[in-house]
């Protein structure tokens, strides 16, 4: 629609306007009837220029006599010096008159002389019934109408309570112009060759079934958040070439009892019509958890509803059809068995974080779009990354984006990059915050003793970064700590050697000032858990050793739970006393060792004190060679 189309009703608005103004100009005398007083109505009367009159609730309308003029004493419309004739309509207009009636008045003498000179007189009743009806009914009801259907034609909805049971499902075209395929998952491999599978399955069904097998109906995605379920199902449908429904298992649930299965049904029926297809359910725990009892608290429950019918649709369509299920949750051990059975969800791919190969295949993915510098090392990334899923890993790329557009570079650097995997651990920097430098010491020298405890122990992950800089909510500086490949396996000595790290901060406060503060409360609990763990869950104990005291009854997720602790008043007492002898040795062999090293503790906590923040190559600069 063109500038001018828009506004041309201003255009027709005037011009209506302006032909008003010229009737009213031309033709002043046909602006109705003329209004006389009543003393003026009753002197027509007797003078019998009155024809006739009709009698209203609030008013009276006459005519005067065609064979009299109007009054001369009554008040007319100046005539234009320009008009020639005047209409019979406009002569009709003038033998009419209008009289407002007074309330209450007693018109007994009207009548008379009504009578006297023979004016013919009526009463007019109005019934407003319908027009009250109309009003204080139809008109409401009209207008809520249109006020109702405003609102849901601006929410997208054309019909809300006939779309109310139709499935919310976003339908991915067969062929989109940039569909995801294996090539934009990395990280995950061993579930992309599982998948790729399915596409062979869609795309050459009779290849399969010549020997009397049958198609998957369906493949559960299991797996952490952010490891790539979603991305890795659209791939799926990316290689395939096939329509791809993607809904969320809280899209099936609403208000009203029956909609959830029914937008199962309509879910299903419009997936058979598209078939070959893919149903991609996300979050299929919303709907799909256990029906055991008292998990929904007894009663009716609209997801367990929708669950059955969700049961029944697979069973009741062949597998041969071509429609594939795939659903993708983290949460399995809430899962009702029923769902998980052969002939439902045939298969279960666990996605899990990726390791060390994976990381830096998921940063040379994130990264083909991002100008890198020449000193970016994707492989230190990595190294640097332990533990973060896939879309951790997305989010520090754009984050070093960001930081280094901040900073007006032309490119995204090994710091940018750095900065914004300690933004995602350990918290946003806050420079303005006031130490005072009693205080910005103390942290100095404890971040320095976490940093030297660390480098010197055997079995100790490698340290990355120091900083005195505060950071996220009450962390006044911080030691980071990665290991440079992936563990699966850690022993007793490196358990010790990790528990020794964590009090290398406290030790140093005691060697350097002679007291200690509050500032190692964190490291005493993730202290206290690793002792504990070696003694409970690890059978690391000489007092009660290869016991583990905890009931793995119930798996937990993907198979780990840290259970439920069995144990007598005896034990617990055993637990206690050799969690305090293992806490106790370790500290001890951390203030020996910066007892030996307090030459080194003193030039790293005045360079942090200088620096603020000291990296990887300036540590080891500082420190010198790691002992064997």
């Amino acid at each position: 629609m063109t500038k001018r189309e828009k506004y041309s009703w201003i255009y027709w608005l005037c011009v209506l306007l302006l032909f008003i103004g010229l009737q009213w100009m031309l033709f002043p005398n046909t602006q109705g009837p003329k209004e006389l007083t009543y003393s003026e109505f009753l002197d027509s009367v007797e003078a019998g220029k009155v024809q006739k009159i009709v009698f209203l609730p609030e008013k009276i309308i006459g005519f005067f006599d065609s064979e009299n003029t109007v009054p001369q004493h009554i008040t007319q419309a100046p005539t234009a010096p320009w008009r020639i004739r005047v209409s019979s309509v406009e002569q009709q207009v003038q033998k009419q008159f209008v009289v407002n009636r007074i309330p209450n008045m007693n018109e007994e003498y009207l009548i008379s002389q009504l009578r006297e000179n023979r004016v013919d007189f009526k009463g007019h009743f109005e019934d407003k019934t319908l027009e009250n009806f109309f009003l204080n009914w139809i008109l409401p009801f009209i207008f809520l109408l249109g006020v109702w259907g405003y609102v849901f034609r601006r929410m997208g909805t054309k019909n809300p309570m006939l779309e109310i049971g139709k499935n919310k499902a976003r339908i991915i075209a067969e062929k989109p112009e940039n569909p995801i395929t294996f090539k934009d998952v990395a990280g995950i491999d061993e579930a992309v060759e599982e998948v790729k599978e399915l596409v062979d399955f869609l795309k050459n069904p009779s290849k399969y079934t010549r020997l009397g097998g049958k198609l998957p109906k369906g493949v559960l995605l299991v797996g952490p958040p952010g490891t790539g379920k979603t991305l890795l199902a659209k791939a799926v449908a990316g290689e395939a070439g096939v329509p791809f429904f993607s809904i969320s298992g809280s899209d099936f649930v609403e208000m009203f009892v029956g909609v959830g299965a029914a937008r199962v049904r309509d879910l299903f029926n419009e997936a058979k019509a598209h078939a070959p297809c893919i149903i991609f359910i996300d979050e299929i725990d919303a709907i799909g958890k256990s029906r055991a009892a008292g998990v929904y608290g007894g009663g009716y429950d609209e997801r367990e509803n929708t669950l059955n019918q969700l049961l029944v649709e697979m069973d009741g369509f062949d597998s041969s059809v071509g429609v594939i299920i795939m659903g993708a949750t983290n949460r399995p051990d809430v899962l009702d068995p029923a769902l998980l059975r052969p002939g439902r969800f045939d298969r279960q791919i666990v996605v899990d974080k990726p390791d060390m190969k994976g990381r830096e295949d998921i940063f040379k993915v994130h990264t083909q779009k991002i100008k890198l510098a020449p000193d970016v090392d994707l492989k230190r990334l990595a190294a640097q990354t332990p533990g973060f899923a896939g879309a951790e890993i997305a989010n520090v790329c754009n984050e070093a984006a960001i930081l280094a557009v901040r900073k007006n570079k032309d490119a995204v650097t090994m710091e940018d990059f750095e900065e914004a995997i300690e933004r995602v651990i350990a918290g946003l920097e806050k420079k303005n915050k006031l130490i005072n430098e009693k205080e910005r010491k103390i942290v100095a020298y404890h971040e320095s003793g976490h940093a030297i405890v660390g480098y010197f122990t055997p079995g100790a992950d490698e340290v990355q970064k120091v900083s005195i800089v505060p950071r996220g909510i009450g962390a006044l500086g911080y030691t980071m700590q990665m290991p440079l490949e992936d563990r699966y396996l850690m022993t007793e000595s490196e358990l010790r050697g990790k528990i020794k790290g964590l009090l290398g901060g406290r030790a140093a406060e005691e060697i350097v000032f002679g007291e200690i503060s509050t500032g190692a409360s964190n490291d005493l609990e993730r202290a206290a858990q690793l002792a504990r763990n070696m003694i409970v869950v690890y059978g690391m104990s000489k007092k009660i050793p290869n016991i583990s005291l905890v009931n793995r009854s119930d798996p937990g997720f993907l198979g780990f739970s840290p259970g439920i602790e069995r144990r007598s008043e005896h034990i617990e007492k055993m637990i206690d006393e050799e969690m305090t002898e293992i806490i106790n040795s370790c500290y001890e062999e951390a203030k020996e060792l910066l007892n030996r090293k307090k030459d080194l503790l003193e030039k790293m906590a005045s360079v942090l004190l200088e620096k603020e923040v000291i990296n990887y190559d300036e540590i080891k600069q500082i420190l010198g060679d790691r002992e064997k």
